[in-house]
C-alpha cells in the first residue's frame, strides 16, 4: 500500500517549534509579496531549489528576528499581504489560507501573525524527509510538506494502522512536527485519507472500504480538481466522488486529462514512488503595487533576470524557452515567448529579458503590478542541440558568466549588479 504524509499547518508548526507560547493559539503566517527584491541596497537574498509549491518562492530574504509586523506593513504603515497558512485554532474563526491579513484581523482581532522564515522550514523540511528514510524503503518528497511513501513487502497491510499510528508519534516525538498520515491501494487515494486524518490523525483505506469512503465527498476535495473542472462537473450535476464514478461515459468525453481524472478517483490510477525529481522549469515573479514608469519597470526586469540566472546556473541546467509575462491594472495580461538553442550567458539572458519585456508591454497606458520570467525546456529534457553559430565567442562569454557566478555562490546574489539596477 501507499501511504501519504502531511504536516498538520507546516509553517505554523515551526514557528510553534522556536516559540512553545503558540501553542494552542490563533496564530498564522502571513507576509507581503518580497519586494526588497528591488531595493538598491537589496542584500541577505536566499535561494531554495529543492522545493517548490504553493507559498514557497525559489528566492526569498533571509529571515532576521524583528517584530514580525514590519513583515506586513507597507512605507504609510498599512497593514498589507496575505496569509500563507493558519492554525486550526485561528481556522475556527472563519481565517483562511490566502486571505488578506486586514480580512484576517477583521475576523479574529487576538489573531498571532508571524513572518515567513523559508530558512527554518527548509531545514526541518530536510529532518524530517531523513527521518523517513530510515523507517520506509522508498520515500517521495512532493512539496516541502508532503511526502509519498511505498509500504508494499514491508509492511503487512494487516499491519500497516499501526505503523503509521507509531510512525506519526515517532515524528512528533523526535522533531515535535505534528503530522497526518493517510493509507491506501493508490498514492491519490492515500492522499485523500490524510484530509479526512486531519489535524494529526491517520486513516488507512483498505480496498473494499474504498467505494464507501470515497462515493459521498465532494469533487472539490480531490487533489487535480481545480476551480475550472469543479465548475464543469457541477454544471453536470455531478457533485460527488460517487457521482463522477457513475458518469464515466461523460467525464472521459472531456479529454485525457479527465480520462486520468476518472482513474485516479475510481483508483484505477497510480504513480511510482520517485525518491528524487529533476526540474522542468524554474522561474521568478513579484507583485508590486501599481507602477507606471517604464524606465523602473525595465530596472527591475533587470534585476528578476540576474536573479533567475543565478538559479539556473546553479541547476547547471541550459534553458531553451523563455517567457515572459505581465499582468496590469484592470486585469489586463500579456506576454511574450521565445525558444532559443544556445549557450546560456548571464549577459544574453539579461538581453532577452529585457527584449521580451518591450515586446510583451503592449498596454502602456496602463499601470504594471506583476512581472513574472520563466525559463524551461531544459536541453537535458527537450533534447535539442545547441546552435554553433558564435559558438567561439559565447564560450568568451560563458567563462565570464561562471566567474561572476563563483563571486556570487561565495558572497551572495547581491555581490554583483548591472549597473542599469542602480539607476
Amino acid at each position: 500500500m501507499k501511504i501519504h504524509i502531511d504536516i498538520d499547518c507546516f509553517f505554523v508548526s515551526c514557528a510553534r517549534i522556536v516559540d512553545p507560547s503558540l501553542e494552542h493559539k490563533p496564530v498564522a503566517i502571513g507576509g507581503r509579496s518580497d519586494t526588497q527584491i528591488f531595493n538598491k541596497e537589496a542584500k541577505n537574498q536566499s535561494i531554495n531549489l529543492e522545493n517548490s509549491g504553493s507559498f514557497v518562492p525559489t528566492f526569498f530574504k533571509t529571515y532576521e528576528e524583528s517584530d514580525d509586523k514590519d513583515a506586513f506593513r507597507d512605507s504609510d504603515g498599512r497593514i498589507r499581504g496575505i496569509l500563507t497558512t493558519s492554525s486550526y485554532e485561528a481556522r475556527k474563526y472563519g481565517v483562511k489560507t490566502a486571505m488578506s491579513i486586514k480580512e484576517a484581523l477583521s475576523l479574529c482581532p487576538q489573531l498571532i501573525i508571524k513572518a515567513p522564515n523559508m530558512s527554518l522550514y527548509q531545514k526541518l523540511s530536510h529532518e524530517l524527509h531523513a527521518f523517513l528514510q530510515t523507517k520506509i524503503p522508498l520515500i517521495e518528497q512532493a512539496s516541502i510538506d508532503e511526502f509519498y511513501g511505498d509500504l508494499s513487502g514491508w509492511i503487512e497491510d494487516e499491519d500497516i494502522p499501526h505503523f503509521i499510528d507509531n510512525l506519526r508519534h515517532e515524528i512528533k516525538k523526535e522533531l515535535k512536527l505534528p503530522v497526518s498520515i493517510g493509507a491506501a491501494n493508490t498514492r491519490y487515494i492515500a492522499k485523500l485519507a490524510t484530509t479526512y486524518a486531519k489535524p494529526f490523525g491517520c486513516k488507512t483505506i483498505y480496498p473494499h472500504a474504498e467505494n464507501i469512503f470515497v462515493n459521498s465527498i465532494k469533487v472539490d476535495a480531490f487533489a487535480g480538481i481545480g476551480r475550472r473542472m469543479s465548475k464543469k462537473l457541477k454544471s453536470a450535476q455531478i457533485h460527488t466522488l460517487g457521482d463522477l464514478k457513475a458518469r464515466r461515459g461523460t467525464v472521459e468525453s472531456w479529454g485525457a486529462y479527465a480520462k486520468e481524472l476518472y482513474k485516479r478517483v475510481s483508483g484505477l490510477s497510480d504513480a511510482p514512488i520517485q525518491t528524487s525529481h529533476q526540474r522542468k522549469s524554474i522561474g521568478i515573479s513579484r507583485t508590486f503595487d501599481p507602477l507606471y514608469e517604464r524606465a523602473e519597470l525595465r530596472r527591475r526586469v533587470h534585476i528578476l533576470a540576474r536573479h533567475l540566472s543565478f538559479a539556473i546556473l546553479k541547476l547547471e541546467v541550459i534553458p531553451t524557452v523563455f517567457h515572459l509575462s505581465i499582468d496590469y491594472e484592470m486585469n489586463q495580461k500579456s506576454h511574450k515567448n521565445i525558444s532559443l538553442c544556445e549557450i546560456f550567458t548571464e549577459k544574453k539572458f539579461d538581453s532577452l529579458c529585457l527584449a521580451l519585456f518591450n515586446e510583451a508591454d503592449n498596454q502602456r497606458r496602463l499601470c504594471v503590478i506583476r512581472l513574472s520570467i520563466n525559463c524551461s525546456s531544459f536541453t537535458r529534457d527537450s533534447k535539442k542541440e545547441l546552435s554553433l553559430i558564435g559558438f567561439a565567442e559565447e564560450q568568451k562569454m560563458k567563462k565570464l558568466t561562471d566567474f561572476s557566478q563563483k563571486l556570487k555562490e561565495k558572497y551572495g546574489i547581491d555581490t554583483l549588479k548591472w549597473g542599469s539596477e542602480l539607476c
